[in-house]
């Protein structure tokens, strides 16, 4: 059965910084794709950041290019998503989702496994 755990999220101020965690188990850590997302109330769910673990590629949404990182550590099962000087505007629910086996990378909603989410709120 493939999970998808989101941790790390929470209250922080404006320029603050979180790290949100996604562990996964289930499928092959060796073959996927992982995209994080996030939804605020009232708005569609957006992409934010994705990566291919085959060849490393990875895609970051342009109003997080300066700020946001994702990383992974297969030894972990574990992809990380790290938020730096954040804003208001970044406040949502961040959810991972993954494909697995897969080659390259996506950042669309075409993802057949999601995490449940974990609530981000940044205060002005």
């Amino acid at each position: 059965e493939v999970q998808l755990v989101e941790s790390g999220g929470g209250l922080v101020q404006a320029g603050g910084s979180l790290r949100l965690s996604c562990k996964v188990s289930g499928f092959s850590l060796h073959n996927y794709a992982i995209g994080w997302f996030r939804q605020a109330p009232g708005k569609e769910r957006e992409a934010v950041s994705c990566l291919s673990s085959s060849d490393g590629d990875t895609y970051t949404e342009n109003f997080g290019k300066a700020r946001f990182t994702i990383s992974n550590d297969n030894a972990k099962n574990t992809v990380y998503l790290h938020l730096n000087n954040l804003e208001p505007e970044d406040t949502a629910v961040y959810y991972c989702a993954a494909n697995s086996p897969w080659h390259g990378v996506i950042c669309s909603s075409a993802y057949t496994y999601w995490g449940q989410g974990t609530q981000v709120t940044v205060s002005s």
